[in-house]
């Protein structure tokens, strides 16, 4: 796998769900932290998205919003209008705390989701993102991104057989689309972080190496031969760009990943201790013990994947 599948598996947990909503003005909606991320697209009209610190932003046709970090926000027709707190149900869907009369004024239909995480090892890649990571409409910008919204949003409107399939497979694809966007936006003037990191071919090249085969033991000068530079000029490369030396990072992504192996099936720990770097079971349970502080038995019983959630849509 890449880089960016690897960091969004790595941290993904559960489904996503969304909604599509129709909201004459005026209308308000303030979201609770949580530890999850959220995405507002406006389909039709506009609204204001009021971020957990700045200054509103104000959101046209064809914006993408995506908030990684889980911090309370609202959005409304407008920064003065009141705004009612929205809760999640049992079944993934908001609902608002009180009732509220329909406004009369201009509509907006708004596209609503949320990805659950296990924040737990969160990967840099997500966790360097910004707070709003926002994506106006620009014609001939992203098409990718744009149809995926499309398809999502036809989805969401007008459900049909195998919705139940298509929108969590929908919802993730937009995931990834919206990171390829801000990554490739940023990657211009990114001079360092995970922007910069996979637009530099020496450093992508090495990272590529080490999430297609973190079982290899790999040294700082064979990393370094993949990224066609000597050991010394890579490790000092990797590490300014990453924030990071190569083989710290090499060891953070092997507990990572066996984290994940351990909640997400049943897989004998010699088979994980192998996929992972180690060639013995006991070597594995003292470098994941030193890391996680339990043995990764005791790991896999207390963290426990929970069983998915449906999604919503409306």
């Amino acid at each position: 796998m890449d880089v960016l599948s690897d960091a969004i598996t790595a941290m993904r947990t559960g489904r996503p769900h969304s909604s599509r909503t129709h909201l004459p003005a005026p209308w308000g909606m303030r979201f609770a932290a949580s530890e999850g991320a959220g995405f507002h697209v406006i389909l039709e009209g506009s609204c204001w998205l009021l971020p957990p610190a700045g200054d509103p932003l104000a959101l046209a046709p064809g914006d993408v919003v995506f908030l990684p970090h889980g911090r309370g926000h609202g959005i409304a027709d407008h920064p003065a209008t009141r705004m009612v707190d929205v809760v999640e149900a049992r079944d993934g869907s908001w609902v608002l705390t009180e009732d509220v009369a329909l406004g009369i004024g201009p509509a907006t239909t708004v596209l609503c989701g949320s990805y659950r995480l296990n924040r737990a090892r969160a990967h840099p890649l997500l966790t360097g993102l910004p707070d709003v990571v926002h994506l106006p409409a620009r014609i001939g910008v992203h098409p990718a991104l744009r149809a995926a919204v499309h398809l999502l949003g036809s989805e969401l409107e007008q459900s049909g057989p195998g919705s139940d399939a298509a929108v969590p497979a929908l919802l993730d694809t937009l995931l990834v689309y919206i990171l390829r966007a801000w990554l490739h936006d940023q990657a211009g003037n990114a001079a360092g972080g995970w922007a910069a990191a996979l637009s530099d071919r020496a450093v992508a090249d090495a990272l590529h190496a080490i999430h297609d085969d973190p079982a290899h033991p790999w040294t700082v000068a064979e990393l370094g031969a993949h990224a066609g530079m000597s050991r010394a000029a890579f490790a000092r490369r990797f590490a300014a760009v990453v924030g990071q030396p190569p083989l710290a990072y090499l060891t953070w992504w092997r507990m990572t990943t066996a984290g994940r192996l351990l909640t997400s099936g049943d897989a004998p720990l010699r088979g994980i201790a192998r996929q992972c770097g180690y060639s013995s079971e006991f070597a594995f349970a003292k470098a994941f013990s030193r890391v996680f502080g339990i043995p990764p038995g005791a790991y896999r019983k207390t963290h426990a994947m929970a069983p998915d959630q449906p999604t919503h849509e409306q």
